[in-house]
């Protein structure tokens, strides 16, 4: 997967051809349950501390051992990156050399200076992970006398007199070297003239070092995700606690600010992940799975009064619950109806179709196929049953839940929505389309003009915002007042009135990009998509002639940068795959292989690697000049 030291490599890449900007995904430490799944970069256990996989062992020895070097060869072998063996190689070695010269490390000048600027979260940091390791788990609230944060924790187990300081101290060690090594990534980079951008997460992990040091500064009862999109039908559950930003204000944000600052460290701009956070954050419950059942928040909710003043008699139980009848449950479990009634489903007293107690909840269902280990039901069954408890109309607000409402997003192609007689369906319509495309626009405007301003002016670094998904209509206006850059994505256009991004649409602050690592490359994509719509977009966008060949030739990755490179962006931004496209020798045979992540799948493995070195692709003469030729052609040189 790389690590620090290898940008230098990178930028002297971009150097050669002609690119100004190397961007990257987020580098802070995830390791929290020393699996795979810590792979996902989204999920880091401290907002400040890099990540050891990153870390470039060879400058900790005075003698490289030999078995580290053979390790080295047969894990950069590997076709995808096997994280668990990488993980426990480096952390075994980082922790052979440290305690090879520990006792002189802590008292270097160098690092004294280091612990001095960063002490306020180094420390917590160093703590929290020695008791993850200690108590072989990253949730806290299993830590017994440590489960709830004190000063007095630091003092007791950092103390350089205590027993368990040289354990701690593993970690300033770690901290000391990546923060070196990355620095003198960005340093060569800026020498070649060259920007690093890196990249903020909107979220933070529930188990981090953060949620345990100031749980007062997030909603723990809550979920973040994004509501369903063309990508994402049921919507996405990240998981994080979303933020409780009233309190976050009482001192001007300063969580935020030293998050901008610590970048700074490294980078000259960074993309925000979801800005549209800063706006609104799409909050689920605790008790659900899926992003279906989520509200905005903050957001404005529709009262009892309105509902009435709109001809709705309100029955919390008819628009606040699932509705099932057994028509509903025939058409969804045409092979399985016996079964599922008999599990999950009972009548109440008026007769209505019910979910038992036990299993009301979409976890609840979870826990039902998980306890039974009953993988081929499992696999047929869950989605629709959590799609059954998601066929509700309102969801009562958390604050006032007998008196204020939020339509459920995506109501109207309901079972529950269907069935309503037709005045109602026509004044429930209505409420749904003012509330989430009217009411809260100023709100909302408000909230993002009380924040951003504030992480703006914390650093000089230039701010790229990922706005994608379901854009209220005030973002573009405050991005643009707060000279934030938006995102602008081909196949996602923001304008309703075309199918793919046109270039009258696109604002000189912003960033263009054929995909992102959350999509399909573009040949990818190519196959992936109906024949039509790739036709229409080999006519209408590539202006050319003819039926478009089933795989995405050379020449149309061609057209395609080449179409990037000359709109009116202040960026262009492609991810590498994208670029090899162009390339037939170059590029890997199975398009598919070139996919990094599946946003819908929340247990996708993040082990994407180039199959070519850096090394490698200096030596293509004939690739790079191609680059550096349409670079300068369109005058991004």
């Amino acid at each position: 997967v790389g690590e620090f030291n290898d940008l230098k490599k990178v930028v002297d890449w971009a150097a050669l051809t002609g690119l100004k900007m190397v961007q990257i995904l987020p580098v802070n430490d995830t390791i929290a349950t020393k699996t795979w799944t810590d792979s996902y970069p989204y999920a880091a256990i401290s907002v400040f501390a890099l990540h050891p996989i990153f870390l470039h062992l060879d400058p900790l020895f005075a003698a490289i051992p030999p078995a580290l070097t053979a390790k080295k060869q047969a894990l950069n072998a590997l076709v995808e990156v096997d994280y668990e063996k990488v993980m426990a190689t480096k952390m075994r070695y980082a922790r052979m050399a440290y305690d090879a010269n520990w006792e002189s490390f802590l008292k270097d000048r160098k690092f004294k200076q280091y612990f001095k600027e960063n002490k306020d979260w180094l420390e917590p940091y160093a703590v929290f992970s020695y008791l993850r390791d200690q108590n072989k788990t990253v949730d806290f609230s299993k830590w017994g006398a440590h489960a709830v944060y004190s000063k007095s924790i630091l003092k007791k187990l950092a103390s350089p007199k205590a027993d368990t300081y040289a354990d701690v101290a593993f970690y300033y060690y770690l901290q000391y070297h990546l923060d070196l090594q990355l620095r003198a990534a960005a340093d060569y980079a800026r020498a070649k003239g060259l920007v690093l951008k890196g990249d903020l997460p909107i979220g933070i992990y529930r188990h981090s070092v953060d949620a345990w040091v100031a749980p007062r500064l997030y909603n723990m009862d809550g979920q973040a995700g994004a509501p369903p999109d063309p990508f994402s039908a049921d919507g996405q559950n990240w998981g994080f606690p979303t933020y409780n930003w009233e309190e976050m204000a009482k001192d001007g944000y300063q969580w935020w600010r030293s998050r901008m600052q610590q970048l700074a460290r490294y980078f000259d701009a960074y993309r925000i992940d979801h800005i549209l956070g800063f706006f609104r954050i799409w909050e689920i419950p605790q008790s659900q799975v899926d992003g279906l059942l989520g509200v905005f928040n903050p957001a404005i909710p529709v009262n009892l009064q309105e509902l009435k003043n709109k001809g709705i008699t309100f029955d919390p139980k008819r628009f606040c619950e699932p509705y099932i009848t057994e028509a509903i449950l025939e058409e969804t479990f045409p092979q399985d109806i016996d079964f599922v009634r008999f599990h999950f489903f009972t009548k109440d007293n008026q007769g209505n179709i019910v979910f038992k107690k036990n299993y009301n909840t979409q976890k609840k269902i979870r826990a039902f196929f998980e306890k039974k280990a009953m993988a081929n039901k499992k696999e047929a069954l869950l989605d629709p049953l959590y799609k059954l408890i998601a066929n509700v109309l309102f969801i009562p607000d958390k604050q006032e839940p007998s008196q204020h409402f939020h339509p459920r997003i995506d109501l109207i192609s309901t079972h529950s929505f269907e069935a309503l007689p037709i005045e109602h369906k026509t004044a429930v319509r209505a409420i749904y389309y003012d509330y989430f495309y009217n009411r809260q626009e100023a709100f909302w405007k408000e909230q993002a003009m009380e924040k951003l301003p504030a992480m703006r002016k914390a650093t000089n670094m230039l701010i790229c915002g990922e706005d994608l998904g379901m854009v209220p209509e005030c973002v573009p206006g405050v991005m643009e007042d707060q000279n934030i850059l938006t995102l602008e994505i081909q196949r996602m256009s923001k304008n309703p009135n075309t199918e793919f991004l046109a270039a009258n649409d696109i604002p000189y602050l912003s960033v263009v990009s054929p995909s992102t690592h959350d999509m399909s490359p573009i040949r990818l994509w190519c196959e992936e998509s109906t024949w039509e719509q790739i036709q229409r977009f080999y006519e209408q966008e590539l202006k050319m002639i003819g039926d478009h060949p089933f795989y995405c030739e050379p020449y149309i990755a061609q057209a395609i940068i080449h179409q990037h490179l000359s709109w009116p962006s202040m960026w262009a931004v492609f991810p590498l795959q994208d670029l090899l496209a162009m390339d037939g020798r170059l590029r890997r045979k199975d398009p598919s292989e070139e996919r990094i992540n599946v946003p819908a799948n929340p247990n996708h493995y993040w082990r994407y690697r180039m199959h070519l070195s850096i090394e490698d692709l200096m030596k293509e003469k004939s690739f790079n000049h191609m680059l550096w030729a349409m670079l300068s052609s369109a005058k991004r040189v």
